[in-house]
């Protein structure tokens, strides 16, 4: 079991490296984007982002988990599905092209902004085409020339938004300019991969891969529903401003999102390659249980201390500009949602192993519908809390139907005791720190103390089976700096 968890967390690490990067780009560029675009500019971004995320969707329509599912065709599946692919992407971005300003109109952003749905259309376009080998990487366990084609990228990124923005003074439209560069960059850059491979499609193939994948279409659209609709559903209920301050805050919860997406990289192919062993039931049983309690003592860092590195000052300038503090409050319940979606992507499992994709899409568009629902309810009397209540309830349906749905088609032993103490040792220590801790450096230590005690109440409470903190200890010893030291001759 510990072999196949440490190949887990080795490949978890790699395609994090790269994960990492295009999640933290949104974290390395918004002090930038707070300094250099006001609250209504930035509230058109994150709807335009939005908007790009739900399509993104509509263009890939599950061809990927497809060809993952199908690796075993790939000299078939591979040419089949990206010439799918690039034929209906085509198609959807000559529609958004030829009708621009009426696109503009409706999404929000005004019909003066008509421009912006071109840059979409072509970011669009151009990840669409690097989608299958991107997937065929994950595959064949490439994560090294994965990670470093998606850091290409993420620099050329980064770099361009810098340039455009400060030195340039190209103002909002520079942002879009920016991606659709490190797009091609990275479409570039993946040429070689198409160089053993035939590009002519198989029919009968190609049915088999639609068969799986477009169940997976609204299945995707209700989960991307969750993440993305807040903010355009806030853009019709208030204004471009509130959107831009909530948009601020809700990217400080970028580093659980990237724990949950370095995990969900590898967590794939490693359940689907060792579905048929007699063991795998209790090893993803035990997958969940580390994923949690590592995840609980992360909420609690990041709760604790998000808001001091918002505020924290370099070069005599505010890391976030303070026209954006006013939505800090929200970022403890946008940690813990992104937690619960790492809790669904393990429960997703089961489903997945079976087949059952018509279970994900019942799953997905539940959610949506809490998300929704919860954002029309919510907002008007809360505003942006209300926006992040609705993105934690949703996870939380969705996890909870899930793990019912998939445990009739392949039972899995989690253990839920342990998760439930793990929650309360969480709870106690998030408590004081978050409610009544002072100000100044003292409460920086009330917190600092609170969150250290998480892993000794993990380790002597008895929340870890004796093997667990044998493997720990022996891990520990291991270490160059607290092994056994060599006596000198």
């Amino acid at each position: 079991m510990f072999k196949d968890l440490k190949a887990l967390g080795k490949e978890s690490l790699i395609y994090g490296l790269s994960t990492v990067g295009a999640r933290l780009l949104n974290f390395i560029l918004l002090p930038f984007y707070t300094h250099y675009l006001v609250p209504a500019e930035y509230g058109i971004v994150a709807a335009v982002f939005s908007y790009i995320a739900f399509l993104n969707i509509v263009y890939h329509y599950g061809m990927d988990q497809a060809y993952m599912r199908h690796y075993a065709d790939r000299e078939k599946a591979f040419p089949s599905a990206f010439a799918c692919l690039a034929a209906t992407s085509l198609l959807l971005t000559l529609l958004l092209c030829s009708a621009a300003p009426f696109w503009a109109g409706v999404s929000g952003i005004g019909a003066g902004n008509a421009r912006l749905v071109w840059y979409a259309a072509a970011i669009l376009l151009l990840d669409t085409v690097t989608i299958i080998p991107f997937a065929d990487l994950r595959m064949r366990h490439k994560a090294l020339r994965f990670a470093g084609v998606r850091t290409a990228s993420i620099v050329i990124n980064v770099a361009l938004n810098v340039i455009f923005l400060r030195y340039m003074g190209l103002g909002l439209e520079s942002v879009f300019l920016a991606n659709v560069i490190s797009s091609a960059a990275a479409a570039l850059l993946l040429i070689p991969e198409f160089r053993t491979l035939s590009l002519k499609a198989d029919l009968p193939v190609l049915r088999d891969l639609l068969a799986f994948a477009l169940p997976l279409l609204p299945a995707g659209l209700g989960a991307m529903a969750v993440q993305v609709l807040d903010r355009p559903i806030m853009l019709y209920l208030s204004d471009t401003a509130s959107v831009g301050v909530y948009q601020a805050n809700y990217r400080l919860g970028i580093f659980m999102m990237l724990v949950v997406s370095m995990f969900d990289q590898a967590w794939r192919p490693f359940f689907i390659e060792r579905s048929y062993r007699p063991d795998a039931a209790p090893v993803f049983a035990r997958v969940l249980t580390y994923f949690v309690f590592g995840g609980l003592w992360l909420w609690l860092g990041l709760s604790f201390f998000i808001g001091d590195l918002a505020r924290l000052r370099v070069a005599g300038v505010n890391l976030i500009h303070p026209d954006y503090w006013s939505g800090l409050g929200i970022v403890p319940l946008v940690l813990a949602a992104y937690l619960l979606n790492g809790v669904y992507v393990n429960f997703l499992a089961p489903v997945i192993i079976a087949k059952k994709t018509g279970v994900i899409l019942s799953v997905t568009l539940a959610g949506a519908a809490v998300s929704i629902a919860g954002n029309f309810a919510l907002i008007p009397p809360f505003g942006m809390f209300g926006a992040a209540w609705a993105v934690f309830l949703s996870y939380l349906a969705m996890a909870t139907m899930v793990y019912f749905r998939g445990r009739a088609f392949y039972p899995v032993p989690y253990e839920f005791g342990r998760l439930g103490k793990g929650l309360a040792a969480a709870a106690l220590c998030a408590l004081p720190g978050l409610l009544f801790a002072p100000e100044g450096l003292a409460g920086i230590l009330f917190r600092l103390a609170a969150f250290a005690a998480f892993p000794p109440i993990v380790w002597f409470s008895g929340l870890l089976l004796p093997e667990e903190k044998e493997a720990a200890l022996r891990r520990l010893a291991a270490l160059p700096w607290l092994g056994p030291k060599t006596a000198p001759r």
